[in-house]
């Protein structure tokens, strides 16, 4: 690819990604992105990117995939598979990405495919290796009586995590105030998110409680008979 090419696709990109970030991804206008880029020719992201979502996708693709190799040396560093130490081997690499403006956009583009994030184990092919194994390792050792009521704890785990993290990259950008330091946040994010999993299954005991008040309640009336 020619050189002005590369840095046209570079520039449509970086555009992207901070309106996207902004303004949200579905309200933004590929005419949008190619003006603030400096683009004349209003097709130059159908060029390189086809679309606006293959220009999303690329955003997801450029950060996704290194943010993946360094959960799995994060994870290989730490040679532990109990929940926190696989949530903070999760998150790593994402708070990493609080300290540039890529970064911190990125984060909050991914908030809004909240619709998506269900659709990990449905469709693993799209869902990085190392992220792919811990999830499913969490779901494993998720605190709940049976696979969807782990799912769930899972998909509440992601959504979790990822409202945290795009509010935190939001508040930085804005140069608001924060109560912690990003070490200190993310210990505390961990902290959090293993509580998601690892908090006792309430809906067996509620179930079980049920059941042992609904035999009480016909045992006079058996016993009369």
């Amino acid at each position: 690819m020619p050189r002005d090419a590369t840095e046209t696709r570079a520039r449509l990109i970086a555009e992207a990604e901070r309106l996207f970030a902004e303004q949200g991804i579905w309200r933004v206008r590929v005419q949008d992105i190619v003006t603030a880029a400096g683009q004349k020719n209003s097709s130059a992201l159908s060029y390189h990117f086809g679309s606006r979502s293959g220009v999303l996708d690329a955003i997801l693709r450029d950060h996704g995939e290194p943010i993946d190799q360094d959960r799995g040396e994060v994870w290989t560093s730490l040679d532990d598979d109990h929940t926190p130490a696989l949530i903070e081997a999760l998150i790593q690499p994402l708070t990493w990405r609080l300290s540039t403006s890529s970064g911190r956009c990125y984060l909050r583009i991914v908030a809004q495919l909240s619709a998506e994030f269900s659709r990990w184990d449905f469709d693993p092919t799209h869902v990085p290796a190392n992220l792919n194994a811990i999830l499913r390792l969490l779901r494993d050792q998720a605190a709940a009586p049976d696979k969807s009521q782990r799912d769930e704890r899972v998909l509440g785990m992601i959504q979790l995590m990822t409202a945290s993290l795009a509010e935190r990259a939001r508040r930085i950008e804005a140069g608001d105030p924060l109560a912690t330091h990003n070490d200190e946040y993310a210990a505390n994010l961990v902290d959090m998110l293993t509580g998601v999993i690892e908090a006792p299954a309430r809906a067996a005991a509620t179930t079980a409680t049920a059941t042992a008040t609904t035999r009480n309640a016909t045992a006079p009336q058996r016993a009369g008979r």
